[in-house]
């Protein structure tokens, strides 16, 4: 865990205010996964090939239902600011248990669902889920390790996703 610290403290030395603003904006994209739900849903809405939003939502789900309901209490770990209280956080303190990051699950799981359709939107989902994921870093919220396997469940919930959903797709339509 010694190496886990020296990372984090490592980011602390990148503050500054613009940085603290950064972060600290950057990393609300991710809460509860609200914004990935909600560009899921506007996805399921508004675009045509509705295999995009089904990956992602299905992702979204299993996301949630790995990491959320079964890693965290289960492996029940406890986030870095409540071992090292002498870091002032920017952002208000998670309650729940630490790993794996659900910020970074979820933000790859959407991302990964999305890239698998649209190279130009998965990208940029690409980008800002990496963002978030340092952010969880840089505010002292999750150790590397957090993140690191919260990015791996999320890769594997979107292809895992996107394989199920082309695999339903590729059924349905050849019933017809």
């Amino acid at each position: 865990m010694a190496w886990e610290f020296d990372v984090l403290h490592w980011f602390q030395s990148l503050h500054g205010p613009v940085q603290d603003a950064f972060f600290s904006f950057i990393t609300h994209f991710g809460d509860a996964g609200l914004f990935w739900i909600i560009a899921t849903a506007l996805v399921l809405i508004f675009v045509k090939d509705k295999r995009v939003g089904l990956t992602a939502a299905l992702a979204l789900l299993l996301d949630l239902l790995i990491c959320n309901i079964c890693l965290k209490p289960m492996i029940a770990r406890d986030r870095p600011f409540w071992i090292d209280t002498s870091v002032q956080l920017l952002v208000k303190p998670p309650t729940d248990y630490s790993f794996p990051s659900g910020h970074s699950a979820a933000s790859f799981a959407a991302a990964v669902s999305f890239v698998q359709y649209n190279r130009k939107w998965g990208c940029a989902a690409l980008v800002l889920a990496t963002l978030i994921a340092i952010s969880r870093l840089y505010l002292f919220i999750h150790f590397p390790t957090d993140v690191l396997v919260g990015i791996a469940v999320g890769i594997l919930c979107g292809l895992l996703s996107g394989l199920l959903i082309r695999e339903a797709y590729g059924r349905f339509t050849k019933e017809k």
